[in-house]
C-alpha cells in the first residue's frame, strides 16, 4: 500500500470587466478573479498505472468519472466521451512542455471539485487547465494555448489575488495585479442569465463580424482606463454604455439591457461572452431594491460586488 500525501492545487474563478473581444487583439482589458475557484487532488494508490479521474459539482455530486492508462493516457472508461477526450488531451499537451510528466507514475486517484456551477461561466475550463499547469510544473498559458485557445485572460485571474490589467502584446500576455474596489462598489451587482454561451463560438462570431479592429481596439483599451479611472458611479455608467455600443455595433447583436432589462434605472453591462452567463448591473438603487428587481424578472442568482469579487 502507497501512503504518500496528497498533492493540492487551487485556481480562481473569473469575470472580464472590460475588453471582451478585442482583447484577443492586444486591446487592454479588466479582469476579476472570483471567490469561487476550483481545487485539484491527486493521491498515490496501490493500483498500478491507472487514473482514476473523478470531477465534483460544487453540491458534491460526481459528474464526469475517467480511467486513464499509464504512461500512454488513453482513455480506459469514460462516463462522458468528449470530456475524457478533452481531459486526456489536456494531459498529453502538459506532458509534452514537460516529457516527465506522468511518466514514472504508479496508481493516481486525482478529484477535481468546482467552487461553483459549471453553467455559471466563471471558468470551469480555465481553472481545470491553471491547475494541472501546475501540477505538471508547465507554463499555464502554453497549456491554455496548446488546448483551449483564447486570450489568457481567465489563465491570469486563476492565479491572481486582485483584479488585473491584462494585454496581448505580439501575441504574449502582459498583466499586472492592480487594485479595484471604488468607493461605489456597493452599487454593482452581478446577475447570472441563465443564458450558458460557449466562448469559443463567441470569438468565431466576433472573428467573422469585427471590423476597422486597430480603431476600435485602440477606443476599447481607452475605455478600459476609464473603467478604472472612474470617480463616481455615472462616470463608471458612462463607460459601460460607450463599451457596450461598441461591442453591440461589432458583433451585430443587441445589449442585454435593451433585451431584457429596457426599464433598468442604471446601465447593465454583459460579461466576457455576450448573451449569457453574467452580467454587472449599476445603479443608485441598494442592494435590497436592486435584488427585488432582478428577482421580479426571473433572475434568481445575485450577488454583490464584494460577494463574487477578490477585492
Amino acid at each position: 500500500m502507497i501512503h504518500s500525501e496528497p498533492s493540492f492545487f487551487y485556481a480562481r474563478g473569473k469575470l472580464l470587466l472590460c475588453g471582451e473581444y478585442f482583447v484577443l487583439d492586444g486591446a487592454k482589458a479588466i479582469g476579476l478573479p472570483s471567490k469561487f475557484g476550483q481545487s485539484l487532488m491527486i493521491k498515490s494508490t496501490n493500483k498500478s498505472e491507472v487514473i482514476h479521474w473523478k470531477s465534483i459539482t460544487s453540491l458534491g455530486e460526481c459528474w464526469f468519472e475517467a480511467t486513464f492508462r499509464l504512461p500512454n493516457l488513453e482513455i480506459i472508461h469514460s462516463t462522458d466521451l468528449p470530456t475524457g477526450k478533452a481531459l486526456s488531451n489536456i494531459l498529453i499537451q502538459a506532458r509534452r512542455l514537460n516529457p516527465g510528466f506522468l511518466i514514472d507514475s504508479l496508481g493516481l486517484e486525482v478529484e477535481s471539485k468546482l467552487e461553483f456551477p459549471r453553467l455559471w461561466g466563471l471558468g470551469s475550463s480555465s481553472t481545470l487547465l491553471y491547475n494541472i499547469a501546475q501540477w505538471s510544473a508547465v507554463d499555464a498559458f502554453e497549456l491554455s494555448a496548446n488546448t483551449f485557445g483564447g486570450s489568457g485572460y481567465d489563465i491570469a485571474c486563476a492565479g491572481a489575488d486582485k483584479a488585473i490589467s491584462y494585454q496581448l502584446k505580439n501575441g504574449k500576455p502582459q498583466f499586472e495585479e492592480i487594485l479595484f474596489a471604488p468607493d461605489f462598489c456597493d452599487r454593482l451587482f452581478f446577475i447570472y442569465l441563465s443564458k450558458k454561451q460557449n466562448s469559443r463560438s463567441a470569438i468565431k462570431r466576433y472573428r467573422h463580424k469585427a471590423k476597422n479592429t486597430p480603431a476600435l481596439v485602440s477606443e476599447v483599451s481607452r475605455l478600459s482606463d476609464e473603467f478604472l479611472q472612474a470617480q463616481n458611479l455615472k462616470e463608471f455608467q458612462k463607460a459601460i454604455r460607450l463599451h457596450e455600443e461598441i461591442i453591440s455595433n461589432t458583433i451585430e447583436m443587441p445589449k442585454v439591457q435593451d433585451l431584457y432589462f429596457s426599464d433598468f434605472d442604471g446601465a447593465i453591462k454583459s460579461l466576457g461572452a455576450w448573451g449569457g452567463d453574467f452580467v454587472l448591473a449599476t445603479t443608485e438603487m441598494d442592494s435590497k431594491e436592486a435584488r427585488a428587481y432582478f428577482n421580479k424578472k426571473g433572475f434568481e442568482v445575485f450577488f454583490k460586488y464584494k460577494e463574487m469579487v477578490i477585492c
